[in-house]
């Protein structure tokens, strides 16, 4: 099998970790290791260390299942703090790491782990979430920040949208959508004089990212006229690198939100058959969403429904054409994108770990290793699915990979990535769709080229690239 191609020319300076500024005591410090000296801070919007994460991740979990790590500051560690005070930069916070499978799986399905942060807050710091940003509010308040029974509520509430059934509806319209991008991508080489297989295109620009924002936009009910716009606001919005006090990235949530608001009015008064009409129109023993909760719910379907697609087709995409024999595996059998998504998922999964720490309500054991009620954890998503324990040769690239379809890269329990399904099936159909199409189809740059890091969503710190130029 080949190993992993290195996609980013930076290295990661390694330090000793810098001093605990958070976290709280714990029952059991002889049975939570500490991160060897030299560990990087784990910084997911950090291209150089997502460069060399996966080596990090090895070296954590060759410490135990549960390691405390250094992690730089998080948005929502600042609402922790002071929402008020000027930004802080080379701010790093003590953490719990969860690195192994076992125990990763075990912390997603506790209640015990709450996702709440304002759980556990003193009543000081409780007034302070009256000064967070606008901007971060919805999702603050989406159900990604809520326990059981908020959580629930809202989920039942749009769940039969990405049923199985609800899903396989959609395969036609995504099938559609699919051809018509790369019909689009044809004809504008043709008019460069360009002819298959070297036609160049900018997989990113042209298809990884149209074809999941379309995709969302349309089932959401946002107007085709509007989508290119929304589009880009929405990608504004979530790649800047601001924590939130920057003018601009205000300015621009406040123009996503009133176009928003005007869409709600518009299907209040002429519903149709989207998401955002059934959320507005339709209740569930009673209950409908209020409007900060709508807003929260289409911010979270928007954002979540097409950004961690964009990289899952792009990361597919890399890793296939930098693995000549898988290459030829899927060349020779198309049926494999399904399992060509899963092993993308788990060798390059969208999201490296979670990025809100999960705080312990309870004193609880993650396999071995007891926890104490307080603490801070993290869940390393990505080192989980390299767990050789639970999949062996866990750094080769394998899109026959038997076990690759438990990867947990949308993580799991009640938390379980709501557009899971979609991605899926949209990553499904991009895959067949373009390697059926153009089985010689290549990097049209050197692989070291392409930095990780800098894709969509780089500034929530997803994993992906921005630009990845192919010969088609």
């Amino acid at each position: 099998m080949s190993t992993p191609p290195t996609n980013n020319p930076q290295t990661q300076t390694e330090a000793s970790p810098p001093p605990q500024t958070g976290g709280c005591p714990f029952k059991h410090p002889a049975e939570i290791p500490a991160a060897p000296a030299g560990c990087p801070v784990l910084e997911r919007d950090n291209p150089a260390f997502l460069q060399n994460a996966h080596h990090t991740y090895a070296m954590l979990r060759e410490q135990g299942p549960v390691v405390r790590a250094p992690f730089a500051q998080t948005p929502l560690d600042g609402v922790r703090q002071d929402s008020r005070a000027p930004k802080q930069t080379g701010v790093v916070n003590q953490r719990l790491f969860v690195t192994r499978y076992d125990e990763a799986v075990e912390a997603l399905l506790d209640e015990r782990l709450s996702s709440d942060f304002r759980k556990g807050l003193p009543p000081e710091q409780r007034e302070r979430l009256a000064y967070m940003p606008e901007e971060a509010k919805p999702l603050a308040y989406s159900l990604i920040m809520r326990d059981a029974p908020e959580h629930t509520r809202l989920r039942k509430l749009v769940q039969p949208s990405f049923t199985a059934r609800a899903m396989e509806a959609l395969r036609p319209s995504i099938q559609k959508i699919t051809d018509a991008l790369l019909d689009r991508a044809e004809r504008d080489a043709a008019e460069r004089g360009e002819t298959g297989p070297n036609r160049r295109m900018n997989l990113v620009k042209a298809f990884a990212h149209p074809l999941p924002v379309t995709v969302i936009s349309e089932m959401l009910g946002i107007p085709k006229e509007d989508q290119a716009q929304i589009s880009a606001e929405a990608d504004r919005l979530m790649n800047d690198e601001s924590l939130g006090r920057d003018e601009k990235r205000r300015e621009r949530f406040r123009a996503f939100s009133h176009y928003m608001e005007q869409l709600f009015e518009r299907k209040r008064q002429a519903p149709g058959d989207d998401m955002i009409s059934q959320m507005l129109m339709t209740a569930e023993d009673g209950d409908k969403l209020s409007h900060d909760e709508m807003m929260s719910m289409v911010f979270l379907l928007f954002f979540a429904g097409h950004i961690t697609t964009v990289n899952l087709i792009g990361s597919g995409v890399v890793a296939l054409l930098t693995h000549p024999e898988q290459h030829a595996k899927m060349i020779a059998d198309p049926t494999l994108a399904k399992g060509l998504v899963e092993e993308t998922l788990r060798y390059w999964g969208p999201v490296d770990f979670m990025g809100t720490a999960r705080l312990v309500t309870d004193d609880v054991k993650l396999g071995e290793t007891p926890i104490a009620k307080g603490e801070l954890v993290m869940i390393g998503l990505a080192s989980a699915n390299r767990d050789p324990e639970k999949f062996p040769n866990p750094d080769a690239f394998d899109i026959t990979r038997p076990e690759a379809h438990r990867n947990i890269a949308f993580g799991k329990g009640i938390h379980v990535c709501l557009g899971a399904p979609l991605a899926r099936l949209e990553g499904q159909i991009a895959f067949e769709t373009l390697f059926r199409r153009y089985p010689q189809m290549r990097l049209a740059v050197p692989v070291e080229e392409l930095k990780w890091g800098v894709g969509a969503g780089s500034g929530a710190g997803l994993r992906g690239f921005s630009q990845i130029p192919v010969f088609f």
